[in-house]
Parts: C-alpha cells; structure tokens; sequence
C-alpha cells in the first residue's frame, strides 16, 4: 500500500548527522522522545489557544520536526544499543498520546465537525493499535498504510499550508478528512489481515 513511511531509509540517512552530533553530546534515545512528547504537547496547547494564522505555520513546521525526532529516537536506539522495553513502552505510548494532543486542536483550526474530529482521533488510535497488535501476535510492529502516523502528520501539515495561502478552502475540509477516516479504516484492515498472514 501507499504511505510515505516507504522513504523512511532516506529521511533516516539525512539525519545521521544530526544522529552522531546528539550521541556524541550525550543524547540519549528517550531523552529524544521525551522532548518529542513535550513538543507536541506544547504545540497543541498553543494551537488549542491561538487557532489563527500562527497556528497554521507553527503546525506543519512542529509535525516535521516531530517526524525527524521521531525517526532520531528509533536510529539512535537501534545504532548506539539503547533498546529497552521502557523505550519501547515510551515510544509507543508518546506516539498516541502526541496524535491526540497536536490534532485535536486542528477540528478548531480547520473548522471540522465535531463527530468527525473524533472519528479521525479514534480511527488513528485504532490504527496505530493495529500496528502494535501486529508484533505481539507475529513479533513484527506494522506500519502499512496508507494513512499511517507520517500520511496524517504529511496531509495535516498541507491542510495547514493551503489554508495558509487561501482560507477559502476551509469549506473542503471535512470532505476531506471523510477520506481519511475511509483510507485509515482501509489501513486498519491491511495491518491486520497482514499480521494474521504471517
């Protein structure tokens, strides 16, 4: 299936240098997604406060980083031997907990229906438990998509942008995030008829 975690190995060589200047300051792998949960918890509550332009840069910018913070976390641990089950537990539960923060402002910013706020919330909840399902029944965390974590953070932060230039595009909104609960139930599927084919 479609998703943008297929260039995950080149947005990963990108950051190896970014990599060996945190290890070598003594940066560690939950330190790294530590700061990942506060940004996003940060993000949130400001955009939750300020839904306006602001919000609307300040958005896309926070997802990217997120996004290669995220993947940091993941090498360094790999790379520098950091794994551990409390890592992992971190990694999984800041993931889920940083979704619902940073995108439950975006029903305010992008002007969405109530219900369909909370079926995008939940639908990516179910999602990503989908995923993690997968490597307690087959030992192999599933990240298909498409709509997986880095599909939401990429068609949220061009929402952000496009009504950036042009407000007027509001009004297609919630037509659109109606695609992405349908392509993230779609996702949901494909994770779980793919763990239980292994």
């Amino acid at each position: 299936m479609i998703s943008i975690y297929k260039i995950k190995p080149k947005f990963q060589q990108l950051l190896m240098p970014v990599l060996k200047m945190l290890h070598k300051i003594g940066v560690t792998a939950n330190m790294i997604t530590w700061f990942a949960i506060l940004l996003s918890i940060g993000t949130g509550v400001t955009i939750y406060f300020y839904p306006g332009k602001f919000a609307l840069v300040l958005l896309p910018i926070s997802l990217l980083f997120r996004m290669a913070l995220n993947a940091l976390d993941g090498m360094m641990a790999r790379i520098y031997n950091m794994q551990s089950k409390k890592g992992e537990v971190l990694n999984e539960l800041g993931d889920v907990i940083s979704d619902f923060i940073m995108f439950f402002p975006i029903g305010v910013l992008f002007q969405l229906n109530n219900w369909l706020l909370l079926s995008f919330l939940f639908f990516s909840l179910l999602n990503e438990y989908a995923g993690i399902l997968g490597k307690a029944v087959s030992g192999e965390r599933r990240y298909d998509g498409p709509m997986g974590k880095s599909d939401r953070a990429l068609v949220v932060g061009l929402v952000s942008l496009l009504l950036l230039v042009s407000q007027s595009l509001i009004s297609y909104s919630n037509y659109l995030f109606l695609v992405v609960c349908a392509l993230l139930l779609v996702s949901t599927f494909v994770r779980i008829n793919k763990t239980l084919k292994i």
